[in-house]
């Protein structure tokens, strides 16, 4: 079995090829069961949640090669790690053999979940966001704000970056992080105002009030909500649920750990049936995405087992053409 440091999935990965990897997945192939989800409580401070994500090949299907594979990520989320200076978010990824079940790789699992995640949403992007959009503004300053940056960039023409985040200095250090990069680059500390300039607005944070509100979002705007993947959490108010076209990852993640869905739904703000497409009925052409330049759309990801599934192999794919 090998072990595929974070180093190395930074290396092995581009977001062209890993967002083609995941509509390729999300079009069939893959069982990709939803997410076990369990809390770690704690005497002390905000609790744990671990997560167990499994998928595998679909092996009835013609289209798929040789043993095919299967694997599991298994992830912790602990919001009080920045007291003690370590990510929210830990991880590894098991990828076996999928006839045998023989271990091929042990994945760091935050640097893929930091990729995959990044790559959904720019998925999304490429039916939700405006045509030819070309500024962002970017609502945290975490680990992921950048990879989500670089993959909207990927699909989109993005010249224009406006970095928010409730601490300014952590946007100040992202700013300093992706200054080499091909934007324009601006930290602001006037929400509102950036929200409404821009093409596309992506959350990324672990809050439980809303800092988008659905009166700052211009004509045409795509909202890309990352974060609050619990119900009792949410980026988004209810006037920002109440304009936009509805759209998920997937229903039984969104519908059912998105706090920014699940809680307008509990109060009556929106309903189920306004949730009118997830990604795979997009990739698929089921539905066509964004209807008209001035149309808002909302994405709301929880993440999935099956994006860990297609990011997971393509690094072992790639690392192994590497090797031989």
């Amino acid at each position: 079995m090998k072990i595929i440091s974070a180093d190395q999935v930074d290396a092995l990965l581009d977001f062209p090829a890993l967002i083609e990897a995941l509509a390729t997945a999300f079009c069939g192939g893959v069982h990709a069961p939803v997410r076990h989800h369990h809390t770690v409580e704690r005497q002390e401070g905000a609790d744990s949640t671990m997560l167990l994500m499994p998928a595998w090949s679909d092996f009835a299907r013609e289209s798929i090669e040789g043993n095919g594979y299967m694997g599991v990520k298994i992830v912790t989320v602990s919001p009080d790690n920045n007291l003690v200076g370590k990510p929210a978010v830990m991880g590894v990824y098991l990828l076996s053999d999928g006839m045998t079940g023989e271990p091929l790789a042990l994945i760091d699992g935050q640097k893929l979940t930091l990729w995959r995640t990044a790559a959904a949403s720019a998925l999304a992007g490429r039916y939700l966001a405006p045509q030819g959009a070309k500024s962002i503004v970017m609502v945290g300053a975490g680990k992921l704000a950048p990879y989500l940056i670089r993959a909207h960039a990927a699909v989109h023409p993005i010249s224009r970056v406006t970095l928010w985040n409730r601490n300014p200095e952590n946007a100040e250090k992202l700013a300093q992080e992706i200054a080499g990069e091909p934007f324009n680059i601006t930290v602001s500390e006037n929400r509102a105002t950036a929200i409404a300039d821009a093409d596309i607005v992506s959350a990324a944070t672990i809050t439980s009030q809303p800092l988008i509100e659905g009166a700052w979002l211009s004509p045409g705007t795509h909202l890309d909500l990352v974060g609050a993947f619990t119900p009792a959490l949410r980026e988004s108010d209810d006037e920002a649920v109440r304009r936009a076209t509805l759209f998920v990852d997937t229903f039984g993640g969104a519908l059912k750990e998105g706090g920014d869905l699940v809680q307008p739904i509990k109060a009556g703000v929106i309903d189920k049936s306004d949730v009118v497409a997830d990604l795979a009925m997009l990739c698929a052409g089921e539905h066509a995405g964004r209807a008209s330049a001035d149309e808002i759309t909302l994405f709301k990801s929880t993440g999935a087992s099956l994006e860990d599934f297609a990011a997971g192999c393509l690094v072992w794919q790639r690392h192994a053409e590497k090797e031989s």
